[in-house]
C-alpha cells in the first residue's frame, strides 16, 4: 500500500508521528510517584508511556496501582508547555505527511493524548494545519480499540469507508483494532522493536518507518 492509493488518511499522534524526550517522561513519572507514594522504575515508566503491555489500565493493575488514582495524578503532573517543548516530529513522519499533502484527500488525527496536551504539541511543531479533523479520545468519544473515535473523525472529514478507501496508522494494538473495527486498513509502525514490546503486533501493513509508505516517487 501507498498513501496515494487512498481517499483519506488517519493517524495516531504519540509514538506514531511524534515522541517526547526521555528526560520529560522520566520527570513526569518521578512526580507521579511522589504523589502516589510509589516510585516507578525506568522500565515501568517506559512500558506505561509507550503502552507496551497493551491496555494501560491492565498494566497498572498488574503493578498494583489503581488506574483511578494514577490518571488524575498523571494528568496533574503533565505540563502542556514543557511537553510541547520536549516533543519532536519523527523525520520519517514529516516525509510521509508531505506526501499525504501531495496525494490529497482529507487527513485526520485520532489520539488518546488529551486536548490540553495535544494542541500545544501540534502548534509548536506546526502540525495543526496538516489535519482537517482532530479527535482526542474521552469517555464521551470512546477509546481505541472501539471504533467510535475513528468514526467520529470520518464524520468530521465527510468520508464513508463503504465508498471511500482509508487507513489508520498507529503504534499500538489498540490502534490496529480501532482501524479494523471501523472498516479501515490498519498500519502498525513499530518504533520500539518486537523484542522490547514482547510481542508482534499484526496489521494490514507493518513498518518500522512511516516513509516506507511513500510508494513510488
Amino acid at each position: 500500500m501507498a498513501v496515494a492509493d487512498y481517499d483519506f488518511h488517519l493517524f495516531d499522534l504519540d509514538g506514531t508521528l511524534v515522541d517526547a524526550e526521555w528526560s520529560y517522561t522520566r520527570g513526569v513519572f518521578d512526580r507521579v510517584g511522589d504523589r502516589l507514594g510509589r516510585p516507578f522504575s525506568d522500565r515501568e515508566a517506559y512500558v506505561l508511556w509507550h503502552g507496551l503491555g497493551g491496555a494501560r489500565g491492565g498494566t497498572l493493575r498488574e503493578l498494583g496501582i489503581d488506574p483511578d488514582a494514577f490518571w488524575p495524578a498523571f494528568h496533574a503532573e503533565e505540563d502542556p508547555i514543557a511537553r510541547a517543548e520536549a516533543t519532536y516530529l519523527h523525520d520519517d513522519a514529516a516525509r510521509l505527511l508531505d506526501r499525504v499533502d501531495d496525494a490529497g484527500g482529507p487527513t485526520g488525527l485520532v489520539t488518546h493524548c488529551q486536548r490540553f496536551l495535544a494542541e500545544p504539541v501540534l502548534d509548536r511543531l506546526d502540525l495543526a494545519d496538516r489535519f482537517d479533523a482532530v479527535i482526542c479520545c474521552t469517555d464521551e468519544t470512546g477509546w481505541k480499540p472501539d471504533p467510535d473515535p475513528i468514526e467520529l473523525a470520518m464524520t468530521d472529514l465527510g468520508v464513508d469507508p463503504r465508498t471511500d478507501r482509508g487507513y489508520y496508522v498507529g503504534d499500538g494494538e489498540s490502534d490496529v483494532g480501532a482501524a479494523w473495527n471501523a472498516g479501515l486498513d490498519a498500519v502498525h509502525v513499530e518504533r520500539v522493536g518486537h523484542e522490547d514490546r514482547g510481542r508482534c503486533v499484526l496489521g494490514d501493513r507493518r513498518v518500522s518507518r512511516l516513509d516506507e509508505l511513500l510508494g513510488p516517487t
